[in-house]
């Protein structure tokens, strides 16, 4: 009974280190592949570093992330994104 409650704990911490580990991957931007500081949105929908993405619009109008043309070079900020990274980082 004891062996089986070890197990149970290690699987349960190996499974809360997998999702701490998925949910930091999301914090990285593809371009530098550095936790963000200020994400912020592409027309392609996916989320970058602005100072990473702004150098890649000043000589691309592909997505770094489809190589397909965007519809409009406008970026949004990703309020949400950079909060819970702020959070994260703050824990």
């Amino acid at each position: 009974l004891t062996s089986l409650a070890e197990r149970l704990g290690a699987a349960t911490a190996r499974v809360e280190a997998a999702r701490a580990s998925r949910r930091t991957e999301d914090f990285l931007c593809p371009i530098t592949c550095e936790v963000m500081s200020d994400p912020v949105i592409l027309s392609d929908g996916h989320t970058y570093e602005r100072a990473a993405i702004e150098m890649w619009l000043a000589r691309n109008a592909t997505s770094p992330k489809t190589g397909l043309p965007l519809a409009h070079k406008h970026l949004t900020p990703n309020i949400a994104l950079r909060n819970t990274i702020a959070a994260y980082r703050a824990s």
